[in-house]
């Protein structure tokens, strides 16, 4: 008998590109492939097409995809450069955010 172990896991991630300086912020089952999907505008119609030259600044691994879409919109709520990059800085303030879920 064959088991395939299904794994719920998903990461939040800060992408960042130096041409327009500038953070994304998502979430994904797998890493390598989304920011292959970032740099070859396979999303057609999100700012990240402006540019191929994203790298990860942050990955935060996630017990599920509802953690990762929490802090997702956690982030994006706060509209704020200074606040990314503080999470860049101490990923241990993304379990505070996860505790007040």
């Amino acid at each position: 008998m064959k088991f395939t172990i299904l794994s719920s896991m998903h990461y939040l991630y800060i992408i960042y590109s130096e041409k327009l300086n500038r953070y994304y912020i998502g979430e994904t089952p797998d890493l390598r492939i989304r920011l292959d999907q970032h740099n070859q505008h396979y999303f057609k119609k999100s700012f990240t097409k402006a540019a191929n030259d994203w790298k990860f600044s942050l990955t935060y691994q996630c017990d599920n995809k509802t953690q990762a879409l929490f802090l997702e919109k956690f982030i994006k709520r706060m509209k704020s450069k200074v606040f990314i990059e503080k999470i860049i800085g101490n990923p241990h303030i993304l379990s505070e955010i996860l505790k007040k879920m």
